[in-house]
C-alpha cells in the first residue's frame, strides 16, 4: 500500500466553502462513459490490471471458514494459469489486491492465507458496518479486534447522522480515534454516498475523511440501495486530487457496491486515468470492492484468449 496519510487539523474554512456545479460533475460522469474503450490486446491487459486492484470480498451473514478459504485461494490465483500462460502474464505474480471480510472471519482468512504461502493482505470492514449505528466504545474495540486478529487494512464507515447534520468537526474526531485504533493497519473510510444526500455533502465528507488521516475513501458499503456511481466518483477523485494539491498526501480511492462487469471495471479504470493520472491505476491508491466481478473478468480473458465464452462450470469459483 502507499505511503500512510497523516491527515491534518479539520479545515473548517475550506470544508464550508465547499460548492458542487452538479450539471458538470453529471456531464463529466457521462463522457467519460461515452468514451470508446480500448481495443481487443490492450482491454485484456487492462482487465489483467482491474484484477490486482481487486478487494475480493464475502460479506455474507452465512459466511463460514470454508468458504473464507476458498476466497482466499480465488485471490492468490484468480486466473487460471493456463489462460495466463497464453498471455505470458503466468509468471508476473498476478494476485488480487486484497481480500475483505467480517471482522470475525479476519482469523479465518489470515490462516488460509498463510497455508498458501501468500502474503496478500487481509482488509476487514469495522465500526459497526455497514449502519456505523451502534455506540463508538464498541466501534473501536471492533477496530482493535480485527487488527489483533491480522487485518492488515480497515475499511471503517462514517457516522452519516454526523455528515447530514454538518457536524465536521464530531466527524472528524471520530474518524481520527479510528486511524489510532488502526495502528499500523492501512484504513479505509467508507462514506456511504447513497446516504448522504447531496455532491456537496459528499465532497466534504471526503475532505474531512482525508484531514483525520484516512488512507483511502471508499464510496459504500455495498449495502446501501445507491452503491458505486459515476458522477459519485467524479466528486471524490476531484476532493482527492484538490487535498494532494493542498498537503502533497496522496489519497486511494476505492469505489464498492454493484460491479459487476468486465466492462464496468475498464470504465473504472478510464475515470481514474484521465482524473488523477496513472498512479491512480495501481493497487496502492486503487481499489475495486467486489464479490461477483471476477467471475465476469475471468470470463473475458477467457474469450480473449480461446475466442469463445467459457461455460460457468469451466471457470468454477475456486
Amino acid at each position: 500500500m502507499s505511503a500512510r496519510n497523516p491527515g491534518m487539523d479539520l479545515d473548517h474554512e475550506w470544508v464550508s466553502k465547499v460548492r458542487v456545479n452538479t450539471q458538470a460533475v453529471l456531464k463529466r460522469a457521462q463522457q467519460i462513459q461515452g468514451h470508446k474503450l480500448s481495443k481487443k490486446q490492450w482491454q485484456a491487459a487492462w482487465l489483467l490490471r482491474a484484477v490486482t486492484c481487486i478487494d475480493l470480498t464475502t460479506l455474507a451473514g452465512d459466511d463460514t471458514p470454508s468458504n473464507v478459504h476458498r476466497l482466499c485461494l480465488k485471490a492468490t490465483q484468480p486466473v487460471r494459469q493456463d489462460l495466463l500462460r497464453s498471455m505470458d502474464m503466468h509468471d508476473k505474480g498476478v494476485t488480487t489486491a486484497a481480500v475483505c471480510v467480517y471482522p470475525s472471519r479476519v482469523a479465518d482468512a489470515v490462516k488460509s492465507l498463510k497455508a498458501a504461502n501468500s502474503s496478500l493482505p487481509v482488509a476487514s470492514v469495522a465500526t459497526g458496518f455497514p449502519a456505523g449505528q451502534t455506540p463508538l466504545k464498541t466501534r473501536l474495540e471492533e477496530v482493535r479486534m480485527a487488527v489483533e486478529d491480522g487485518a492488515m487494512e480497515i475499511d471503517i464507515v462514517i457516522n452519516r447522522t454526523l455528515a447530514l447534520t454538518g457536524q465536521w468537526q464530531a466527524m472528524y474526531d471520530e474518524i481520527r480515534q479510528f486511524r489510532a485504533a488502526c495502528g499500523e493497519a492501512h484504513m479505509k473510510s467508507i462514506l456511504a454516498i447513497g446516504e448522504l444526500g447531496t455532491y456537496t455533502n459528499v465532497y466534504k465528507a471526503s475532505l474531512v475523511a482525508m484531514m483525520a488521516g484516512s488512507d483511502f475513501i471508499k464510496t459504500s458499503t455495498g449495502k446501501e440501495s445507491v452503491n458505486a456511481t459515476y458522477p459519485v466518483a467524479i466528486v471524490m477523485v476531484r476532493a482527492i486530487r484538490d487535498y494532494f494539491l493542498r498537503t502533497g498526501h496522496k489519497v486511494g480511492f476505492k469505489p464498492a457496491g454493484g460491479i459487476r462487469t468486465a466492462q464496468e471495471s475498464l470504465v473504472w479504470l478510464t475515470l481514474m486515468k484521465e482524473e488523477l493520472g496513472d498512479e491512480w491505476l495501481r493497487p496502492h491508491l486503487f481499489r475495486l470492492g467486489a464479490s461477483s466481478l471476477l467471475a465476469d473478468i475471468e470470463r473475458q480473458v477467457y474469450h480473449y484468449v480461446t475466442g469463445r465464452y467459457a461455460a460457468y462450470h469451466e471457470l468454477p469459483m475456486a
